[in-house]
């Protein structure tokens, strides 16, 4: 059922890992930090949420039980929420450590590096304000990368972006090259309210 989108994932994996491996002196990601997990909405397409899914099954029993509850909590949260962007932590995060690790969404996968945005203009992950990625050469005053923090630092490499948006990772483009498609795509949570 998987098997083209896997197919894609591995592609994915060995592109994401290159960028990350020429980022690394700037990279502070390690099991158990898990601040992208959290206050967040996490778009997932019908395929990534059904291969998370099919993840989840493969968990014991307790972790299952675990996940549903923080699910249920989720979805009632969401439900009596009555602004405009609804914000919550993965119900997939016990003990600040992905459950699902092997089966997580794109845009799991992706966060950490600096992104390609319109305009020539990058977007720093939110993690450099609290001294993770980028933190060695992102000044938190001027709210960028500097020359001056980039000198200072002495690392040889240059911090780079990469077209690595959700937008752009889920492109037809993709589909058409693996012969599979994502299909819808909304709010993780979103998921479960309307399944």
């Amino acid at each position: 059922m998987f098997e083209n989108y896997e197919k894609y994932l591995i592609f994915l994996n060995n592109k994401l890992g290159e960028f990350f491996e020429r980022q690394k002196p700037y990279i502070k990601c390690h099991k158990g930090c898990a601040k992208c997990c959290k206050n967040a909405e996490f778009p997932y397409s019908r395929t990534e949420f059904k291969y998370l899914l099919s993840g989840f099954l493969t968990l014991d029993k307790e972790v299952q039980d675990k996940i549903e509850n923080k699910i249920k909590e989720t979805v009632n949260r969401k439900k009596e929420f009555k602004g405009d962007k609804f914000l919550y932590d993965c119900p997939f995060l016990i003990e600040d450590v992905c459950s699902v690790y092997e089966y997580r969404g794109i845009v799991c996968r992706a966060f950490g590096l600096i992104e390609s945005v319109k305009n020539g203009n990058s977007k720093i992950p939110f993690c450099a304000f609290e001294g993770l990625n980028y933190s060695n050469v992102f000044d938190v005053e001027k709210k960028m990368i500097t020359d001056e923090k980039f000198k200072a630092s002495g690392i040889e490499q240059e911090p780079v972006s990469f077209n690595i948006g959700y937008n752009f990772l889920t492109d037809e483009a993709f589909e058409n090259k693996f012969n599979f498609k994502f299909e819808e795509k909304k709010a993780l949570i979103d998921w479960f309210i309307n399944e």
